[in-house]
Parts: C-alpha cells; structure tokens; sequence
C-alpha cells in the first residue's frame, strides 16, 4: 500500500496544493454565506459531531476532512479514530470534530464529499487487489478520472492497495490505435516515439491481437498491453512475446471485471489496469451526527 496519506500532505507543495483547492471549493460551496445555518444555529452554540461509516469498507481521505474543518475554523478540534487504508466496519467511528455548531455545519458537506468519494475508489480498488490475490500481477488505474481531481483519486488508488499508471500524456508513451493509424503502423509510431523521447522514457503499444503485440515487441516497445483480448488470448500472446523478450512489460486493459482478475491474471500479464476505479465507483456512504455518543464510545 502507499505511504500514509499524512505522510504525503506533509509535503510542502503537496499540502499547499491541497489546502489551496479545498479553499477554492469550500468558496464554491459557501458563496456569501451558509444561510441556513445563520438563519437556525444559536451563535456561540457548540456541538460534537461523530462522522461514522454506515457500511463497510477501505478508508480514504482522513487527512482532507481535518484541513476541511481547519480552514473553516481553526478552533475547531478535529480528532480522527481511523488512518487511510484502514477496513472499517458499519458503524465505526471515524473522527469526533468539536467547535461551533456552525463551523461544523458549513464544512460538513465538503468534507463528506471527499472522504465518500475517496473512500468508494480505495474500496473498490481493494476489491479488485484482493481478487489478485496469489499472482504476481499489480491492479492500476488509468487517466478516467474527474478533471481536476486526479491526484486525489489516484491516491485513493494507492490508499486502497492498487498503483497507479502514467499521470498524464507528458509522463509516458502510450501509443493506441489512433497514433497507430496515423503513424502508418505500430512499427512505425514505435521508431517515431523512440526518435524524439529521452531514453529514460517507456514507450507503451496498445495490442488487440498476438500478431499487433509481436509486432510491438519487435519494434522496440518496453510494455505491450493487450487491449479487450479473451483471457485464452492473452495467455497465448504473452506465451509468444515471452519467448523472444523474456523481460518486456505485459499488461491486460478492457472491461476488467472483479470475477475475471485472477483469469486474467494466470495468462502471464505483469499488470491489469481498471479504468473503473476512478470512473464507475460507488462512494461509500459516510455520515456526522451531532450530539450523539454511539455504543461503546468512550467519552
């Protein structure tokens, strides 16, 4: 699994970055003011809120509540009795925020929104890890993500035990059936890239067939995937490349279901990635509660 997500935020350009988007989207959220809240909520009134699971599955996004509630108020006290990574259970306590009732109240949305929607991506990928379970094969996402959330999500990725694949087009070369067909051929796209890219740099080919990936091989490609092949497929074609380039990176893509990991997995692929991590989660269902102690708590 990634590093812990407090380890991350206390990068410098990393928390700044982070504080800097929650103050954009706490402004989005507020506008001129919490009406409701000003209109109902006694001032001075203090409140405990108890921000719970209400069902089961991997934590993510601990760390961004608390800068939530730090930036809406920094007399709130925000105490987390859960970490990133972390399997919670129905009812588990996640944090206790204590302060001005109406503090809590205006930064509660956005803090759900972002402790629910991470944590959907980091459960979902743990899914998809545990069905990978016993081969050596590692689970990653994809570029499918929500514009201008991307690292967020793809450290949900990481949080819920998957990796992630190039961040961006500046990172790696991906080459897909349309710089294909506009190339003129994979072997032809490959000898392009490789001409005008530093050597550090992987050149990836997306292959629909045994033929296209020892086509890709053969031009020099360091990872071949095999784009929305059978299991059956892939098996043979990662037998065939296998027995020229021992070393070359294969990957499966394309419709990859939970049931389908470990077939997909024993064909010989070294990586599955799931674009459905980041674009077709559910959010895990997350809630605060003022005032209530749930069973068992201790005070």
């Amino acid at each position: 699994m990634f590093e812990r997500e407090s380890d991350w935020l206390n990068r410098g350009p990393a928390l700044e970055a982070v504080r800097r988007q929650i103050r954009e989207w706490l402004a989005e959220d507020i506008g001129t003011g919490d009406v409701t809240t000003m209109a109902t909520v006694p001032p001075g009134h203090v409140s405990r809120g108890i921000i719970h699971a209400k069902e089961s599955g991997v934590l993510a996004g601990m760390p961004l509540a608390r800068i939530v509630f730090e930036t809406v108020d920094d007399r709130l006290t925000f105490e987390a009795r859960a970490a990133d990574g972390d399997r919670v259970e129905r009812g588990t306590i996640l944090a206790v925020v204590e302060g001005s009732t109406a503090s809590i109240l205006t930064g509660e949305r956005l803090a759900l929104n972002l402790l629910q929607r991470l944590s959907g991506i980091a459960t979902k990928t743990r899914l998809y890890v545990d069905a990978a379970q016993g081969y050596p094969v590692r689970i990653v996402d994809t570029r499918k993500t929500t514009p201008g959330h991307r690292t967020l999500e793809k450290y949900a990725v990481r949080v819920g035990g998957g990796y992630n694949h190039r961040f961006g087009l500046y990172d790696a070369v991906m080459i897909k059936d349309n710089h294909i067909k506009a190339s003129g051929g994979i072997a032809a796209a490959v000898a392009a890239a490789k001409a005008r890219i530093p050597h550090t740099m992987a050149v990836e080919v997306e292959a629909e067939n045994a033929d296209q990936a020892l086509e890709a091989a053969r031009a020099g490609a360091n990872i071949v995937m095999f784009d929305n092949m059978s299991p059956a497929a892939m098996k043979e074609a990662a037998s065939l490349v296998r027995a020229a380039w021992p070393h070359i990176v294969l990957e499966a893509s394309g419709g990859v279901k939970p049931e389908r990991v470990a077939e997909i997995a024993a064909s010989g692929v070294d990586i599955i990635s799931v674009g459905s991590l980041t674009h077709s989660f559910q959010a895990l269902d997350i809630s605060l509660d003022l005032n209530e102690r749930k069973k068992g708590e201790p005070a």
